[in-house]
């Protein structure tokens, strides 16, 4: 077998998101995706990636994934490269998938769950598919957009809003109410307005619903360490199951002294790639939970060596999805097949829209847990409507 193409395909309505095909001479095509700097990705993977790629056994994904990062430097970073070469992997996993005719987790040693146990992050529909930047939404100002505007929701209604999740059967949630205080003062102090306004909406959801859901705390790394660690004394008093990235990801000291500190579980980073800086944030004993994002860290090659070196550490995992329907079809299979994964993430906002619009099968979400999937590869097609949209970019590279 040999691979015959690459075509990559993005969509003005979705200009973070791009997707991937790797087609092979014996018709089978496999299907991957990245996100954030689609236009640049698509570059790099027509002059660079698809030259080294083109007649190249589809099958060999290790012997693939190290040619497409040999000689780039920066591979503990997620950049172009990384985010290319992450899409493609998660290409051949699906077309090795389908070869076999074997669902990927399957491919990855078996399965350890039944099924998944699923976090909402309480967005809403385009908190993070229409800009480069996250929607900030600001108690009083914010107007709903869709049904699942989550975002405004654990603003203004956050008792509500985690009792309408646990009717749905989740049973945990993640919310950022300190993000606008952040914004205001660039992360360099917290004043105690803004601290009570964060707090009133851990406040609230624990007095309308107790212990009935989890909530996790997402800072979006925007706090410097000694303001994270005020918050997390005062935050501690709510039980949140983790702080994810409670200061900037650049530095395991500074992220070790937080967690020394804070008194609550940290959990860190779909801003991480690559082994090595897992291994680093786990040996200076920086993170309780490890998330990992599979379109920014090296694709399910990388990913699946990152889920063990987390278990190494008797560390759990909790892979990202906050991106798109490819990568959360990826994510999900990785999760399976992860003895140390306790959660997959899902944006319900996202599965009620415009996820279900770019491909043609969704993961199966059954009262906060997702199913094992049975169809082979990843699961899932890229809908046809996609390339039939008039504004789609497609393009192509084959081999010669």
């Amino acid at each position: 077998m040999r691979i015959t193409a690459l075509e990559t395909i993005r969509l003005k309505t979705q200009p973070n998101l791009l997707w991937v095909q790797v087609e092979s001479d014996e018709g089978i095509t496999g299907l991957g995706e990245t996100f954030r700097g689609a236009e640049a990705v698509e570059t790099y993977i027509h002059s660079m990636a698809a030259p080294l790629l083109a007649g190249q056994n589809p099958l060999d994904i290790e012997r693939l994934h190290k040619i497409l990062l040999r000689g780039y430097l920066g591979f503990n970073g997620s950049g172009v490269e990384t985010r290319a070469a992450s899409a493609i992997d998660l290409a051949l996993w699906d077309l090795f998938g389908k070869v076999t005719k074997q669902p990927v987790y399957q491919l990855l040693g078996g399965a350890c769950h039944e099924r998944m146990r699923a976090y909402n992050t309480c967005a809403g529909s385009d908190y993070n598919s229409k800009s480069i930047q996250r929607r900030l939404v600001q108690s009083g100002t914010a107007q709903v957009r869709g049904r699942y505007d989550d975002q405004v929701a654990f603003i203004e209604r956050p008792a509500e809003l985690a009792q309408s999740l646990i009717e749905e059967g989740f049973s945990a949630m993640k919310i950022w109410p300190f993000d606008a205080a952040a914004s205001a003062t660039d992360g360099q102090y917290v004043d105690a307005k803004a601290m009570r306004q964060g707090l009133e909406v851990f406040e609230k959801i624990r007095t309308a619903v107790g212990d009935k859901i989890e909530v996790m705390c997402e800072f979006h790394s925007m706090w410097n360490v000694t303001s994270a660690i005020n918050i997390a004394r005062e935050l501690k008093q709510y039980r949140p199951f983790w702080a994810e990235d409670p200061v900037k990801m650049d530095s395991f000291g500074a992220l070790a002294d937080y967690r020394r500190a804070a008194g609550i579980p940290v959990c860190g980073s779909e801003t991480l790639a690559a082994q090595g800086a897992f291994r680093d944030h786990l040996a200076a004993h920086a993170l309780d939970y490890v998330m990992l994002d599979l379109s920014w860290c090296g694709g399910i090659t990388e990913g699946r060596k990152i889920a063990s070196l987390a278990d190494a550490y008797q560390k759990p995992i909790a892979p990202h999805d906050c991106t798109g329907p490819v990568v959360l079809w990826a994510s999900l299979h990785l999760a399976l097949a992860s003895p140390n994964a306790i959660f997959q993430e899902v944006v319900r906002a996202f599965l009620a829209t415009f996820y279900r619009d770019l491909v043609t099968e969704l993961p199966v979400l059954d009262h906060g847990y997702l199913l094992r999937p049975t169809a082979p590869g990843l699961g899932c097609e890229l809908s046809p409507a996609v390339k039939r949209d008039p504004e789609a970019v497609v393009r192509r590279s084959e081999a010669k």
